[in-house]
């Protein structure tokens, strides 16, 4: 990435790391690891895409927004997940099938981003789900307490 800084923040986009718990309801939802999937926020190509918050490559996400406001954004999260997953990632998805599809059926017509909105809609509930279940604190136990005891060596 370049090092030239504008604003606080470098010219063609940095690098965002999603936080633990989305990354752990990620792969609860797509069932597959998803640290290969390189996202970048404040991206300058991204931003030529006028009226678009993300466009994705393989193995990456190039964020118009921030990091903060693509993961408080669940719907989005997965639609762009979905792409690099599940399309870029099983070759379905190439630069030329996108165009291609987009000429005959339009951007929000075309299959690829239907399949990304259809999933995403899916599963959002379930993504929410793990996310607000891992954000709850767990009840202490005794046996929890016994457990963290022994495995510290005691």
């Amino acid at each position: 990435m370049n090092n030239v800084a504008v604003s606080g923040r470098k010219l063609f986009g940095q690098r965002y790391a999603l936080p633990e718990p989305v990354a752990a309801a990620l792969e609860h939802v797509f069932e597959e690891a998803v640290g290969t999937v390189t996202v970048v926020e404040y991206s300058l190509y991204a931003r030529l895409h006028l009226g678009m918050s993300a466009t994705t490559r393989p193995n990456r996400i190039l964020l118009a927004i921030s990091g903060t406001e693509f993961v408080a954004n669940p719907e989005l999260l997965l639609h762009e997940y979905f792409h690099v997953l599940r399309q870029w990632g099983t070759g379905h998805l190439t630069r030329w099938r996108y165009l291609v599809e987009s000429a005959r059926r339009g951007y929000w017509n075309n299959q690829f981003e239907r399949e990304a909105q259809e999933f995403s809609a899916a599963a959002v509930d379930s993504y929410r789900e793990y996310l607000n279940d891992r954000r709850r604190p767990r009840p202490r136990t005794p046996t929890a307490d016994l457990l963290a005891l022994n495995s510290k060596g005691r």
